[in-house]
């Protein structure tokens, strides 16, 4: 079978077997192939895990201002089928995340980050606008999918010679990283970054912090090339938040 009929194949078996659904509040079509309860499913099970890995903090200030933010939020995302969970974890990370089925833990490192209570619902708006548009789904496909193709590629090369198959696998594993996996995690991360704007918004929370906070985060800090990261730029974040908060205070 030629390359091109192979790789054909391949593609017409993802389109068949996958299904098709667009994101919250930007209506962007999604090729996901982990149905709703294999997506729910991991994410409880990864959850119970990162659980039984940390030092959780309870009944303090900041774990109660974190739930109350963090349910306040919950109401607005229209997600009757999740069962929401917000915890705080010790861990210096200024880091946070939200796994499918609304399981959100932030670290206590976001916290000097995080000067008030709408500059935490920026943090948590955002993680929680990752399982909203099933981003780990996503990525998860996007990787199937790219898996797929390079054995599938490598089917066809294996006769040709075992220098054809090692250019073929450095040629492609450098392309679907820097020119599919990268940029879905910044096109990712910018869509988190437009939900989370409208879900605080819905929830009240002043959308001007939300500049503050991501001004907070870079610091002033020089960033690498915006194409060799998963992340967008701090400028680049910046300004699309700007650009975003003056379009809803015109409408």
């Amino acid at each position: 079978m030629k390359l091109k009929h192979l790789l054909l194949f391949v593609l017409s078996l993802v389109l068949f077997t996958s299904c098709t659904s667009k994101t919250p509040y930007t209506n962007r079509n999604q090729l996901i192939l982990l149905s709703q309860t294999q997506e729910l499913s991991l994410g409880e099970q990864s959850y119970k895990e990162t659980l039984a890995q940390s030092k959780v903090i309870t009944q303090t200030k900041e774990a109660n201002k974190i739930k109350e933010i963090g349910t306040r939020i919950a109401k607005v995302a229209k997600r009757p089928d999740f069962n929401w969970e917000f915890t705080l974890v010790q861990n210096d990370e200024k880091n946070a995340f939200c796994l499918p089925g609304g399981k959100v833990v932030v670290y206590t490192g976001i916290l000097s980050v995080a000067k008030n209570d709408d500059q935490l619902a920026t943090v948590i708006s955002h993680e929680i606008a990752h399982a909203l548009a099933r981003h780990g789904a996503e990525r998860m496909s996007t990787s199937m999918i790219a898996q797929g193709v390079q054995t599938a590629g490598n089917i066809v090369l294996g006769s040709q010679g075992s220098q054809y198959t090692q250019t073929f696998n450095i040629a492609f594993g450098l392309g679907s990283q820097y020119g599919v996996l990268m940029p879905y995690g910044r096109m990712q991360e910018n869509e988190a970054d437009e939900i989370g704007i409208y879900l605080m918004k819905e929830a009240g929370y002043n959308l001007n912090e939300a500049i503050k906070f991501w001004e907070n985060m870079s610091n002033g800090k020089s960033e690498g090339i915006e194409f060799f990261s998963t992340h967008p730029n701090s400028d680049t974040r910046i300004e699309n938040i700007k650009a975003l908060i003056k379009k809803l205070q015109n409408t």
